[in-house]
C-alpha cells in the first residue's frame, strides 16, 4: 500500500513510465502542493439563486414615504406658534393628545363595508338628550368623512330632530315616503332634507303627533330603503318607547346602537332596564355592541360617573361621556364650533367608537 501522506522532505521525481497507464488521484487530503489553482478552479461552481422571495419589497412612491418632513399641521398650542414662526419649516413632534386625536379621526373615518351602514339612537326615558345625540354623532361624522350622512327622525311623538338645523325645506318623512316612487336620483332625495354647516343631512318628523304616529314599520323599511340607495351612515332618532310601530323595523335593520342615558340614578336604571329589555328580545348582539352615552346635562352632578361607567362597560362595547355645554342646552341647532373644545372632544370620540362598527357590518339579531 502506497503512502500518500505529506512528506518533509522533497521528493524524487518518479521514473518514467513505459506506456501513458492511468495516473493515480491523491485526492483532495493527499495533495501536498496543489499548485496554482487552474482557472476552473478559481471560479465558483454555482452561485445561489436568491429567487424573488430574498428581494426587498418595493416601497410605495407616494409622498409620505418619499418627503422627509411630512408631519401633519400642528393645530394649536405652542406646537403651532412655533411652526407659524418657522414658516411651516418646523413640525415639532405631536403631543400625545394630538395623537389620540388623529387616531380618533381615522376610526371616525373608516370605510363602510357593504355601502351603507345604520345606527340607532335611543333611550327609554325623554329628556336625557338623545335628539342632541343624533345631531352631534351625525354632525361629527358628515365633518370628518367624505361619503354622505344623514339623520333621520323615526320618533312617533312629534320628534323635534328638525329643530336641530336651519330648516331648508318643509318636506318631512311623511312626504318622502309619499313620494318615494318618484325618488330614482340623489338630487330626488335631496329635496326632503336640510343639511347642516358640517354637511349632515337631517329628515325632519311631521310636528303633529296624529300625523306622526301612523308612522309604521312598513313606511320605516320604505324610508330605509331609499336613504340606503344615495347615503352611506343613516342615523335613526328612534322614539322613547320599545313598542312603537316603527321600532320594531328599526332595530331589525340596525347596524348598531347608541343608548344615551342621564348622569342620574333613574336615567342610568332606564338605560339599563333598555339593554335587559333587548337582551330578552332578541337583540342580545346589538345589546353586546351598543355604546352607552353618559349625557350630562347640568353643569354638576352628585352622581358617580366612574360608577356608572364601569357598569356599563361590563355590559356593552364602548362607554362615552359627553360633559354639560350651554351651547346644547339650549335646545336650538347643533353648530359644532359653538360647542366647548371637551365637548366636541366627547362627540369625537362617539364618532369613533361608531366607526369601529363601519368595516364589517355585524348579523342581524333577528
Amino acid at each position: 500500500m502506497t503512502d500518500t501522506s505529506p512528506q518533509t522532505t522533497p521528493a524524487s521525481p518518479a521514473p518514467p513510465q513505459d506506456g501513458p497507464g492511468p495516473r493515480p488521484d491523491p485526492g483532495p487530503a493527499t495533495r501536498s502542493d496543489p499548485g496554482p489553482a487552474t482557472r476552473s478552479e478559481s471560479r465558483p461552481a454555482t452561485r445561489p439563486d436568491p429567487g424573488p422571495a430574498t428581494r426587498p419589497a418595493a416601497v410605495p412612491l407616494t409622498a409620505e414615504n418619499l418627503l422627509t418632513n411630512r408631519r401633519p399641521e400642528p393645530s394649536g398650542g405652542w406646537r403651532r406658534i412655533v411652526w407659524r414662526l418657522s414658516g411651516g419649516k418646523i413640525t415639532p413632534a405631536e403631543s400625545a393628545a394630538e395623537t389620540e386625536r388623529r387616531t380618533l379621526i381615522a376610526h371616525a373615518q373608516t370605510p363602510v363595508t357593504g355601502g351603507h351602514h345604520r345606527i340607532a339612537v335611543m333611550s327609554l326615558k325623554g329628556g336625557v338628550g338623545k335628539t342632541t345625540t343624533t345631531a352631534a354623532l351625525g354632525n361629527t361624522l358628515a365633518s370628518l368623512r367624505g361619503d354622505r350622512v344623514i339623520a333621520i327622525d323615526a320618533n312617533p311623538d312629534r320628534g323635534t330632530l328638525g329643530l336641530k338645523v336651519v330648516p331648508e325645506t318643509a318636506a318631512t318623512i311623511r312626504t318622502m315616503l309619499a313620494e318615494a316612487p318618484r325618488i330614482l336620483r340623489y338630487s330626488d332625495a335631496r329635496a326632503f332634507t336640510s343639511q347642516s354647516p358640517a354637511r349632515l343631512e337631517i329628515l325632519a318628523s311631521d310636528t303633529d303627533p296624529a300625523i306622526s304616529e301612523a308612522f309604521d314599520a312598513e313606511d320605516y323599511r320604505t324610508i330605509a330603503g331609499l336613504i340606503e340607495r344615495y347615503y352611506s351612515i343613516c342615523i335613526t332618532d328612534c322614539g322613547t318607547g320599545l313598542l312603537h310601530g316603527a321600532m320594531g323595523a328599526t332595530l331589525e335593520l340596525a347596524d348598531q346602537i347608541v343608548l344615551v342615558t342621564l348622569v342620574a340614578v333613574d336615567g342610568a336604571n332606564s338605560a339599563a332596564a333598555t339593554l335587559d329589555w333587548l337582551n330578552a328580545h332578541g337583540y342580545s348582539a346589538l345589546a353586546d355592541n351598543a355604546i352607552v352615552v353618559l349625557n350630562a346635562v347640568e353643569p354638576k352632578s352628585d352622581v358617580s360617573l366612574e360608577v356608572l361607567e364601569q357598569h356599563f362597560a361590563s355590559r356593552c362595547r364602548a362607554v362615552v361621556r359627553v360633559p354639560y355645554d350651554p351651547h346644547l342646552k339650549e335646545g336650538a341647532e347643533v353648530d359644532l364650533t359653538r360647542m366647548r373644545p371637551a365637548t366636541r372632544g366627547a362627540y369625537l370620540r362617539l364618532a369613533a367608537a361608531a366607526g369601529q362598527a363601519f368595516g364589517l357590518r355585524p348579523a342581524r339579531s333577528r
